[in-house]
């Protein structure tokens, strides 16, 4: 699925200078590298069913064992100390070091035995941790996943110096440490790198699993077709405390969602929750909703948050028609996007505004191969859409009681008519001030 940078910090996946984004929570990884290779995992979203299917059954595993893999003593720590040892340069140890030979080199180049005896003790940890990791999941059939990363991991730990160390708990036996030391060293070192790598990719199915299990996240229930279908049931922002679930259906009868409702009624949040449903759906770790039925999309393209750019003499309503001009060229080839589009045309007066924003409503309502959500504040230009029969029109109610607003956070059929502009301005002692002057 084809996403660019602008809709990953439109939906808030990843952080910048304002907030922190959805990724950063998702991240349960105990170690450094296990991150990167999340972050890498969060950044590609696959667009084959096959390939998507195949994430799913392997976080399926790890969340069906998450207390074990919990449990696994491989740190960051861990991590550090071995890249480190590989990178320090210590006395070289001899091939065979006798017990008198081992006492020497403690006993002459103490701060470079305390470094391999430390290292070793960690490399231990490791390949132990590995070795049970191994002997939980080889069991796993029909996981093409898990099964790779099992013959990945076993090639290398199935090695006769390591079976020593299996059931090894203790090491203080100087001999033995330099001999350990030696053979991490100079014989397995481009191994060791190799299983860490396999373990960072361990550890960022784990966080994926450990997130999935924390946010009650659901796999879809994908649909093999041509046509696109997006039916979200009780979907929430994970992120949102005491969140209002909302449920929508689009399909290739009813692929326009026209959304409409007042500043902080909900609008917002809700179409980045469906980006976020259907991003994290192409990443294969589930979405946060009761249900999702869904398509494999090819692309999600967000219109949300637009910027002026002072520096080139852009104004805000050039930069929101060339985003729309961008977006009408990425959908207008007949494979299926997901579009979400957030206050159409704010950069300009409400009378143009109305007669673009129906432009476009009219032009992107053609396209049937993709589903649209959009937004707007211009609740008196739906008359003029409801006889295009594929949009359907829900609104984020608003209510007052004693000059207070309430806000629902429940999507209803229909269109808005709420008008609390003046309201806050009042409610805000605006008014008053301005009297004053």
């Amino acid at each position: 699925m084809q996403v660019d940078k602008i809709t990953l910090q439109d939906i808030g996946l990843f952080d910048n200078e304002e907030h922190q984004g959805l990724a950063s929570h998702l991240n349960f990884c105990k170690s450094n590298g296990g991150k990167a290779q999340l972050d890498k995992y969060l950044h590609q979203p696959l667009g084959k069913l096959a390939h998507i299917q195949n994430r799913q059954k392997a976080i399926s595993a790890f969340v069906k064992h998450l207390d074990k893999v919990d449990n696994m003593k491989i740190t960051n720590g861990t991590s550090l100390v071995i890249e480190k040892f590989f990178e320090t340069g210590f006395a070289s140890i001899p091939v065979q070091i006798s017990w008198s030979g081992a006492l020497w080199y403690q006993f002459w180049n103490k701060a470079d035995y305390s470094l391999i005896k430390y290292s070793v003790e960690h490399l231990i940890v490791f390949i132990q941790n590995l070795m049970d990791w191994v002997a939980l999941f080889e069991q796993e059939q029909e996981n093409p996943v898990i099964e790779k990363l099992v013959e990945q991991i076993k090639k290398y730990i199935d090695h006769p110096a390591l079976s020593q160390l299996k059931d090894k708990h203790t090491i203080s036996n100087p001999q033995e440490i330099l001999s350990l030391g030696y053979f991490f060293m100079y014989l397995y070192k481009n191994n060791t790198r190799a299983l860490l790598a396999y373990y960072y990719d361990v550890d960022a199915l784990y966080s994926m699993a450990k997130a999935k299990a924390y946010y009650h996240f659901e796999f879809p229930i994908w649909i093999d077709a041509t046509t696109p279908y997006l039916e979200v049931e009780e979907a929430i922002h994970p992120l949102v405390q005491n969140a209002i679930s909302n449920s929508l259906a689009l399909n290739p009868e009813k692929n326009f969602l026209f959304l409409t409702g007042a500043n902080m009624a909900g609008k917002s949040t809700f179409i980045k929750t469906i980006g976020i449903v259907v991003y994290l759906s192409h990443i294969g770790m589930g979405a946060p909703a009761k249900k999702v039925t869904l398509t494999v999309m090819d692309g999600l393209i967000s219109n949300l948050n637009i910027a002026d750019n002072v520096v080139k003499g852009e104004s805000y309503f050039y930069n929101e028609v060339q985003r729309i001009k961008n977006t009408v060229l990425k959908i207008n080839d007949g494979k299926k996007n997901c579009v979400l589009i957030d206050e159409l045309f704010k950069g300009t007066n409400i009378l143009d505004a109305m007669k673009c924003s129906i432009k476009v409503i009219e032009g992107l309502q053609k396209l049937r191969s993709s589903v649209f959500i959009l937004s707007t504040h211009l609740y008196e230009i739906s008359a003029q859409l409801e006889p295009y029969k594929n949009i359907q029109f829900s609104y984020f109610e608003t209510q007052i009681k004693d000059q207070e607003l309430h806000f629902q956070y429940r999507l209803k059929p229909g269109v808005s008519q709420d008008r609390i502009g003046y309201l806050i301005l009042e409610r805000e002692g605006v008014v008053d001030l301005l009297n004053q002057l």
